[in-house]
Formats: structure tokens, sequence, C-alpha cells
């Protein structure tokens, strides 16, 4: 009996990548990147509000940002968690998330817009 390869999932998300979707609106670079591997996720964030402080007079008053931060986090990992896997089933099990809040948040942050918008452009 001769030993056969075992088929490989193939979902609509195999083409989702968010890394070629920054790099097609020229919000990324090769270079950037590498900069950006040796910082941490708190230095990222921390430089990213002051950039945005900087650029507003440092008049960031008035704006939940301690409350609003889970949000922001949860939506990256969500997209991230996206680009990263084949199907949505195996996105649910990454991120551990059952059938009902998965597609809550697939809605809401209007995943396939955002990633069809780079499937439109190959």
């Amino acid at each position: 009996m001769k030993w056969q390869k075992k088929k490989r999932l193939q979902g609509k998300q195999t083409r989702y990548s968010l890394i070629r979707k920054l790099r097609k609106d020229k919000k990324t670079s090769e270079e950037f990147e590498s900069m950006l591997s040796a910082l941490s996720l708190e230095e990222i964030i921390g430089l990213k509000l002051e950039l945005a402080a900087r650029a507003i007079d440092s008049r960031l008053f008035g704006l939940a940002l301690w409350a609003g931060m889970p949000y922001i986090v949860h939506e990256a990992v969500f997209k991230y968690a996206v680009s990263s896997t084949r199907t949505k089933l195996e996105c649910m099990n990454f991120i551990g998330m059952k059938n009902q809040q998965f597609y809550k948040l697939w809605n809401r942050y209007q995943i396939d817009s955002y990633f069809s918008e780079e499937e439109a452009e190959d």
C-alpha cells in the first residue's frame, strides 16, 4: 500500500494575511517590521500613544483610554487569529471561542470586508 499525502484544509481565510494587507496599503515595509520586532508589545503601545498625543499637543483628556484598551487588544488578537489560521473552526479553537461569540465578533470587526480589499487587488 502506497503512502498518500494528507489533504490540508483550505478555507477562505487561507488567503488572508495582515502583513500582506498592510504592505499593499503602504503602511509597513520589511525594514519597519524588523525594527518593530525588536520592541516589546508594551513599548509599541506606549510609542503609538505618545505619537498620537504629540499630534494633538498632548491633549488626550476625555478619552476612556484605560477602559477601551481591552477592546483594542481583542480586535488585534482576533484579526491576527483570522490571518494565521486556515478555517473559521481552526480560528475558533485557536482563540478558545464558541460559535455564537465568534460570529458576533466576525461581524462586528467586519473581517470579510477588511481582508477582501486585499483580495480585490491581487
